[in-house]
């Protein structure tokens, strides 16, 4: 049979109590607010295109039609720097720890250069 799990430390129920308080805080936040009526683009609008003649600084091109798409430019740039954050640091957390290249590199199997096995 088992016993229902019991707290030795009610100062350990302090941390709990306070992010219970802060979900019921944010969900009545959340559920209070109100939004204004969702906004669409116009039919044939080409966001793609918009986006790369605001990051080139070129007017419409071709007749498009174009959308103010300088905070699209600010998402997709801030979204280009944690990318490149990341893969930076997937790159450095990949590295082995003490192996130089010469040492990672091996055609002989991965011997001793100068033992016999």
């Amino acid at each position: 049979m088992t016993s229902r799990p019991r707290m030795r430390d009610p100062s350990k129920m302090l941390p709990g109590i306070g992010a219970l308080a802060l979900f019921v805080v944010l969900a009545a936040v959340f559920l209070g607010a109100s939004f204004g009526a969702p906004q669409g683009f116009p039919n044939g609008a080409n966001i793609t295109a918009s986006i790369g003649y605001a990051m080139f600084n070129i007017f419409n091109v071709g007749g498009q039609s174009i959308v103010p798409s300088e905070g699209f430019l600010i998402a997709f740039e801030i979204i280009d720097l944690v990318l490149v954050a990341a893969l930076a640091a997937a790159v450095m957390l990949a590295r082995r720890e003490g192996v130089g290249i010469t040492e990672s590199i091996r055609t002989d199997g991965g011997r001793d250069e100068g033992g016999d096995e």
